[in-house]
C-alpha cells in the first residue's frame, strides 16, 4: 500500500508561493540541475567513477535526461539526452508496472549500467538503447516486434534480457539473436513476471534473476487462472474504461506460482521443487556467488513461516530431486517481515542476514550450514538496510536507527568483532540514504532533515566527505530563500501508549505563535504499517503542513503503534484488529493537545490519504468527541477489499477471524458520525478501489447524514497532476477553514 501521496507537483506549492509557477517540488527544494533527482534515480558506475541521477529540464520537469559527475574533476554534464530515445505509448503492462514502481514521468525514467562500467542500457517506450560510454554512441537494439517490459543487461553484458507477451527473451549482443526462454506465455500464464502483490506488497518487481556467470537464468511461472477476474471501472472526464483485472481480494485465491532455472547452453528448463503448499509466496530470489547454489524465500500464506532455502544445482541432474537446505526458519506469531537483507560472502562459506528474532530487525553473520550464528548488530533500536559489504576489509555497512528512532544514519560493522566495533559515519542530524558503488566502498549520501532540502554528497569508506553532487543550497539564488522566514521547524516529543509504549509526536506552531491565543489543529496522519511520519526529514507533504501553518493552523502528528522502526512488539499490536490501537493512539495525542494551553481543543481535525484515509474514518467514526473535522483520501473502508498479501499479513484470513474483520471496517461505526466530512478518491484507482469510498457514500447516504465529496476523473491512487492538486489542496484548504474557523 502506498504511504502517501507522490508528491512532485506544483500544486500543493501554489498556496504558498502565491501562485508563483512554474516551479515543482523538485524545482523547489533542489537545484535546476538535479531538479528531479532521487534516490530511485541516483546511481554510480560499478567503477565509481562517475554519479550518474535523472534531471528533468527547465522547461519540462516530467522529461528527464541523464545526467552525471565525474568524480576525478567534479564537473556535471548531461550525459544522455533523451531526445535520442525514441517516444510513444507505453503498452498497458508497462503502466501498470511503473504505477507499482511509482515512477512517473517521461524520457530516460530507468537505466542499468554494465559491471564493466562500459555500457548503459535503457528502456524507452517498450524499445532498448545500448549507450557505449567511450564511444558515447547510442545504438537501438533490435529485440523484435511487440513492447519490452523489465530489460536488463547480464552480469557480464554480453547479453539483453527483456519480457514480452509475458515470455522471457534473451538477446545477444556479439550476435544480434534472440532467443525465447519461454514460449507458453498468455493468458493467466506469465513467465519471469512478477504478480500483482508482489510489486504492489512485496517490493519484487521481476520475476527472473541472472546467475553472476552468465550461464543460467532463474525465472518464475505465474498461472493467474485462479485469481478473480475483476471488471473494474476507470471512470474519465470523457468516458469510462472497462478494465478485466485479476485483483486477489483478502481471503480469495493468489496466483500458483513455479520456479524455474533455464539453462543458456542447451536451453534447458528444469523445475525447482517448492514443496507440496501451493498457496504460498515466493518474495525473493537470489544466486549464490558461484553461479551453482540459488537461494529462494518461501513464504507462508498466513506470512508467518518464512524460510530461506538453498538450492544444490550440481547435485542432480533434475533439479525436483536436487539437494534443498533450509539455512534460516523465521517464525512469528504475528507476521514475519521479508527484506533484502541477504548477500552470500564470496571469500567465506557464510552469509549475511537480516532477521528480528531479537524482536529488533539486527545483521547475523550465518555459515552456509544455516548454524554458528553470530549478531553483528543488536541493541532496542533497528537497522534499515544492509547497505554494502567490503569482505578485502571485513566492513559492513548498514543504516539504522541506533542513535536516534527519528533519524537515519549510516554506521559500518566489521565482521570480526561484531556490535563492539559499529562506527556512526554520518555526522549531519537527519535522515541519510546511501548509494554504493558496485566495486568499491565509496558512497553518496542522499540527505535531508527538516530545515535542508535534499543534499547528496560523495563520502569515501570512512564517511569522509569527498565532494558535494549537489549541496541544494539554501541561498540567496535559491527558490526557497524568500520563503524561509516562514518556514516552521516542529517541537520533538514523545507519550506513552495504553501499553507503556512511547508514542513519538512533532508539532509546529503556526507563523507569527502567541502563547496567549488559542489555535485550531490538523493532525496529520498515515498510522499505518511500514510508515513514519515523525521524522527529522525533508518531505514533499509539508509544503502544504507550511501553508496550513501561515493560515494561523497547529500542524500534529504522531506515529502510533503499529507504524514502523520500533521493533515487533510495537508493529504487532494491530495484529488481527486494525483501526483498534492506532485509533487509541491518536486520541491520546489529541487529549496531549487538549493540555496545552495554546490548543483549541474543539477545533481539531484529522487528515490523511490511503492508510490514514483509513485512519481519519476510523478516528472520527470511533471517536467523535475528538475530532470535529475529517479529511479522508483514497481510505480502505473494509479490509475485504484489499488484496491478501498486504491485508492477510495484518489481519489473519477472513474466514478465521471475520469479527476482526466486522470490527477493522468503517462500516460499523457510520451511525456514529455527526458532521464534517470531507472524501477525495481517484475514480481510476487501481490499488485502494474506488469502492471502497463509494460504499461509504452510500451507507452515510443511507444515514442521512450530511459530508462532502470529491472524486476526481481518471486519477489514481497518487492523485498526480497539477491541475488535481491545485484543486485538491484549495479545496482542503477550503473545507477547515469552514470546519474550525467558523
Amino acid at each position: 500500500m502506498a504511504t502517501d501521496m507522490t508528491y512532485n507537483t506544483t500544486a500543493e506549492l501554489t498556496p504558498i508561493l502565491g501562485g508563483r509557477s512554474p516551479l515543482t517540488i523538485e524545482r523547489i527544494h533542489q537545484s535546476p540541475a538535479l531538479a528531479g533527482a532521487s534516490p530511485r534515480g541516483l546511481s554510480m558506475s560499478p567503477d565509481g567513477s562517475r554519479v550518474t541521477y535523472l534531471a528533468g529540464r527547465d522547461d519540462n520537469q516530467d522529461f528527464y535526461d541523464l545526467w552525471q559527475m565525474d568524480i576525478a574533476t567534479g564537473k556535471r554534464s548531461v550525459f544522455i539526452d533523451a531526445d535520442k530515445l525514441a517516444t510513444g505509448e507505453l503498452s498497458d503492462e508497462e503502466k501498470a508496472r511503473r504505477e507499482r514502481q511509482r515512477i512517473y514521468g517521461q524520457g530516460i525514467m530507468e537505466y542499468f549500467w554494465s559491471q564493466d562500467s562500459q555500457s548503459i542500457l535503457i528502456p524507452a517506450s517498450g524499445q532498448l538503447y545500448l549507450y557505449q560510454v567511450a564511444t558515447q554512441s547510442m545504438k537501438q537494439l533490435d529485440t523484435g516486434e511487440g513492447f519490452v517490459t523489465d530489460a536488463r543487461l547480464s552480469p557480464k553484458a554480453n547479453f539483453v534480457s527483456f519480457v514480452r507477451e509475458q515470455n522471457l527473451y534473451v538477446l545477444s549482443l556479439e550476435t544480434g539473436k534472440v532467443s525465447a526462454i519461454t514460449t507458453d506465455g498468455k493468458g493467466p500464464i506469465k513467465n519471469a513476471m512478477a504478480e500483482f502483490v508482489a510489486q504492489e506488497e512485496m517490493d519484487r518487481m521481476t520475476g527472473y534473476w541472472w546467475s553472476p556467470d552468465e550461464s543460467k537464468i532463474a525465472f518464475s511461472r505465474i498461472d493467474e487462472s485462479g485469481v478473480e477476474l475483476v471488471t473494474r471501472n476507470e471512470i474519465y472526464a470523457d468516458g469510462i474504461k472497462l478494465t478485466q483485472q485479476r485483483y486477489p481480494y483478502a481471503g480469495k485465491a493468489n496466483v500458483t506460482i513455479k520456479l524455474a532455472v533455464a539453462s543458456l547452453a542447451d536451453n534447458q528448463t528444469q523445475w525447482i521443487d517448492l514443496g507440496a503448499e501451493q498457496d504460498m509466496y515466493l518474495p525473493r530470489v537470489k544466486w549464490h556467488p558461484s553461479s551453482e547454489k540459488l537461494s529462494y524465500q518461501w513464504q507462508s500464506r498466513n506470512q508467518q513461516v518464512l524460510d530461506l532455502r538453498l538450492v544444490d544445482l550440481t547435485r542432480a541432474e533434475n533439479l525436483i530431486l536436487a539437494k534443498q537446505q533450509t539455512l534460516m526458519a523465521e517464525r512469528s506469531e504475528a507476521w514475519v517481515n521479508i527484506h533484502d537483507d541477504l548477500h552470500f560472502l564470496k571469500k567465506q562459506d557464510k552469509f549475511i542476514w537480516g532477521s528480528e528474532r531479537s524482536g529488533f530487525k539486527h545483521l547475523y553473520l550465518i555459515d552456509n550450514n544455516g548454524k554458528n550464528r553470530q549478531a553483528l548488530t543488536q541493541g532496542d533500536w533497528v537497522v534499515d538496510s544492509l547497505d554494502y559489504v567490503d569482505e578485502s576489509s571485513g566492513w559492513v555497512y548498514f543504516s539504522g536507527r541506533k542513535d536516534s528512532v527519528v533519524e537515519r544514519h549510516i554506521y559500518r560493522v566489521h565482521m570480526e568483532k561484531g556490535p563492539s566495533s559499529i562506527e556512526k559515519l554520518s555526522t549531519r542530524s537527519g535522515m541519510h540514504q546511501v548509494v554504493f558503488a558496485d566495486n568499491k566502498p565509496v558512497y553518496i549520501d542522499y540527505f535531508s532533515s527538516l530545515s535542508q532540502p535534499p543534499q547528496i554528497s560523495l563520502h569515501q569508506e570512512t564517511g569522509k566527505h569527498l565532494a558535494w553532487v549537489e549541496q541544494n543550497k539554501v541561498d540567496a539564488d535559491h527558490p526557497l530563500f524568500d520563503f524561509a522566514a516562514l518556514w516552521q521547524m516542529p517541537e520533538f516529543g514523545h507519550i506513552k501508549a495504553e501499553d507503556g509504549q512511547i508514542l513519538q509526536h512533532r508539532l509546529f506552531k503556526p507563523v507569527a505563535f502567541d502563547p496567549q491565543k488559542t489555535y485550531p489543529v490538523v493532525v496529520r496522519v498515515y498510522g499505518g504499517p511500514h510508515a513514519q511520519l515523525v521524522t527529522n526529514s525533508w518531505s514533499g507533504a509539508d509544503y502544504f503542513s507550511q501553508y496550513l501553518l501561515q493560515q494561523g493552523y497547529i500542524v500534529f502528528q504522531l506515529d502510533n503503534r503499529g507504524s514502523g522502526n520500533r521493533g515487533t512488539r510495537f508493529e504487532s499490536v494491530i495484529y488481527q484488529n486494525m483501526g483498534d490501537a492506532e485509533v487509541n493512539d491518536q486520541k491520546a495525542g489529541v487529549d496531549y493537545l487538549r493540555s496545552l494551553p495554546y490548543v483549541d481543543g474543539d477545533n481539531i481535525a484529522i487528515y490523511g490519504h490511503s492508510y490514514g484515509g483509513y485512519m481519519a474514518l476510523m478516528s472520527q467514526f470511533k471517536a467523535p468527541d475528538y475530532f470535529k473535522a475529517a479529511i479522508s483520501g483514497a481510505p480502505v473502508s473494509d479490509w475485504r477489499l484489499y488484496d491478501t498479501h498486504y491485508t492477510e499479513r495484518y489481519m489473519g484470513h477472513p474466514d478465521s477471524n471475520k469479527q476482526g474483520y466486522e470490527a477493522s471496517s468503517v462500516m460499523p461505526y457510520v451511525s456514529n458520525y455527526r458532521s464534517g466530512l470531507l472524501m477525495y478518491h481517484g475514480m481510476a484507482d487501481d490499488n485502494v478501489l474506488f469502492e471502497n469510498s463509494t460504499r461509504v457514500y452510500k451507507a452515510l447516504q443511507d444515514e442521512g447524514k450530511l459530508f462532502q465529496m470529491i472524486d476526481y476523473p481518471g486519477s489514481k491512487h497518487s492523485m498526480r497532476g497539477e491541475k488535481v492538486r491545485n484543486h485538491l489542496y484549495k479545496s482542503l484548504a477550503a473545507f477547515l477553514d469552514s470546519q474550525l474557523k467558523q
